[in-house]
């Protein structure tokens, strides 16, 4: 039988004392659960964490090619998310940085903004500590809609209702699995349309009022 560990099992598994926590392969490990996994330094037996989160890695009908950057605070966790992408069957596009050397998030907020303005990828990923300075660079581009996601229901939306085109995370906001379960549920979300592309058409006058190439 399939048993569901949550944030507050580990959290109540800590205070045992013991650092060692056995599942069985069936058992599922939310994301939040994995990530105070990770910040308690226990061990898991039995179960790949990564593979307790997502059961079944969706592969898309569609190639697609994704621009992803960061700044110094977000290296690491776009280290961890190429190869996430990678294994989705994802081209990716690394425009830096390359490394945990302080640096300036416009830099790269203006790289990827570029790349999705001018299609030349499906999707832009940008990565700075809280995801909110790089969405705000991002968003001075004509037709680029940059949304920072803190969870799957914010990543939905952003796809479903704004057609959003490029996703940016805060690497210190939330955990490492957490980050990549909003990333996939960004990538699975298709636009909606209708009464929703009336509003976007309200955002286009907007643009086209204010930008001017």
């Amino acid at each position: 039988m399939k048993k569901l560990i949550t944030e507050a099992d580990i959290l109540k598994f800590a205070k045992t004392g013991n650092s060692v926590l056995q599942i069985s392969k069936d058992d599922i490990i939310t994301p939040l659960a994995a990530d105070r996994i990770k910040i308690l330094g226990l061990t898991v037996v039995d179960e790949n964490i990564s593979k307790s989160i997502s059961s079944e890695l969706f592969q898309f009908k569609n190639k697609i090619k994704i621009a992803i950057a960061s700044d110094h605070t977000g290296f690491r966790l776009k280290s961890l998310l190429k190869p996430f992408l990678i294994d989705l069957g994802i081209e990716v596009i690394d425009l830096g940085t390359n490394d945990e050397k302080s640096c300036d998030y416009p830099d790269f907020a203006i790289l990827v903004a570029e790349k999705v303005k001018k299609l030349e990828v499906s999707f832009g990923v940008l990565i700075d500590a809280t995801g909110i300075p790089s969405s705000i660079t991002a968003n001075k581009f004509k037709g680029i809609r940059a949304a920072t996601c803190y969870n799957e229901f914010s990543a939905r939306s952003a796809r479903e209702h704004n057609d959003a085109n490029i996703l940016v995370l805060g690497a210190k906001s939330v955990g490492d699995e957490t980050n990549k379960l909003i990333l996939q549920k960004f990538l699975e979300t298709n636009f909606a349309g209708e009464r929703h592309q009336k509003r976007l058409d309200k955002i286009t006058l907007l643009e086209k009022k204010n930008f001017k190439e």
